[in-house]
């Protein structure tokens, strides 16, 4: 998934490719838990290099909260992730548009229970093709670098049909265009 990120300052960020993951899991207390994992994509973008695009996503932390390490109290980060027709939409301050998160419907149901779900963000790269042993392998050697940073994002609660913007229909992207949509600030 690619989001163009809007500054904080005066200067325009490059876009940032950033690539997502779901999956359910035991937490610290056996309970079962829904879990996020965004990354940037192997190759940086608009000329930039490891080093800019590490600094951006941890702009992009700052942007969502302040994400923490694994070792620190993770943070609520508050209502940023809505479901829409059955598909996870997170709410990213700043973002260009809203693209769903590949979800399974049991992961879904999990958020919709507990109403939140574990963001991770990494900050080394991972192509979106990574299957499930790589992004395991990949975890492990983040989570021992302290190349993690963790928040939790709360369900935001669902809006009646005629709060829906008739345009995107909530998803926050125009249909045709592919890009933000232009009449949903007041709805999505």
């Amino acid at each position: 998934m690619s989001v163009a990120l809007i500054p904080l300052g005066p200067e325009l960020r490059p876009h940032v490719s950033l690539a997502a993951w779901t999956w359910q899991g035991a937490g610290p207390d056996n309970r079962e838990i829904a879990y996020i994992l965004v990354t940037r994509t192997p190759a940086p973008t608009n000329g930039g290099t490891a080093a800019t695009t590490e600094d951006h996503m941890r702009r992009l932390s700052e942007c969502l909260g302040g994400l923490t390490g694994a070792r620190e109290v993770v943070p609520r980060l508050g209502r940023r992730l809505r479901f829409v027709g059955g598909r996870a939409l997170p709410h990213v301050p700043g973002a260009s548009r809203r693209p769903p998160l590949p979800t399974r419907r049991s992961w879904n149901e999990l958020v919709a229970r507990t109403g939140e779900a574990i963001l991770v963000l990494g900050l080394d790269a991972l192509p979106q093709s990574a299957d499930a042993a790589r992004l395991d392998t990949h975890l492990d050697a983040a989570l021992a670098a302290d190349r993690l940073l963790f928040g939790r994002v709360q369900l935001s609660p669902s809006v009646p049909c005629a709060d829906v913007c008739p345009t995107c229909g909530g998803s926050g992207t125009d249909p045709i265009s592919g890009r933000a949509c232009p009449d949903c600030s007041p709805h999505c």
